[in-house]
């Protein structure tokens, strides 16, 4: 017999996975899994992974973290990364950066892969990794300038620097995938096994 967990905790600070999860009906607890992610993805990294091997492995380190200190929870761990060329862009530490990297990404696509992973008593009992192909529309010099200056405050602790529900959808000319991996969060898929669960009515 599988016992069910006594609740949902999920192991992110992010405000909008939250909100995704409590508007869908599902109560959560809150509590941020402080992991070296850096670390991580460098050692990933040097040894040759893929971008979306280096999300799973932030989520599931994320999860494995809370599910050791929480055994009777089912605990949801996410992470994000954005493909580009073949390499792994990580958030932008200043605005200059930022306009330089969308200047590259402009006219081009990329891949954003968004990851989840669950645990329960310490063990992993489910994962998923959602991937949406963005397509950026060619943008003139003078309107990144502006974006950025416009909007930096906002999009600084976001990879790609945008928000595809604010300004950031005038960047794109297509998207192709499920809009909720554009947010950080397998949405779908989480839902669906949290309904197999029993955690969330059907």
């Amino acid at each position: 017999m599988i016992n069910t967990p006594n609740r949902i905790i999920l192991a992110s600070g992010s405000t909008i996975r939250r909100k995704l999860l409590q508007d869908a009906g599902v109560a959560v607890d809150i509590e941020v899994a402080r992991i070296d992610e850096e670390m991580i993805k460098d050692a990933l990294i040097a040894e040759g992974a893929y971008p979306r091997d280096i999300a799973d492995a932030l989520a599931e380190g994320k999860a494995r973290k809370v599910s050791l200190k929480h055994p009777d929870a089912m605990v949801i761990g996410c992470d994000q990364v954005l493909s580009f060329k073949g390499r792994l862009i990580s958030k932008c530490a200043t605005a200059e950066e930022a306009r330089a990297l969308l200047g590259e990404m402009q006219g081009e696509r990329h891949r954003l892969l968004s990851a989840a992973v669950i645990y329960e008593g310490g063990e992993p009992k489910w994962r998923h990794i959602g991937e949406v192909r963005m397509m950026m529309r060619p943008l003139s010099d003078v309107y990144l300038n502006d974006y950025i200056q416009r909007n930096w405050d906002r999009v600084r602790d976001a990879v790609g620097c945008y928000k595809l529900e604010e300004e950031g959808v005038r960047l794109f000319s297509s998207i192709e995938g499920e809009y909720f991996n554009v947010l950080g969060l397998p949405l779908l898929a989480v839902m669906s096994y949290l309904v197999d669960r029993k955690m969330v009515a059907s």
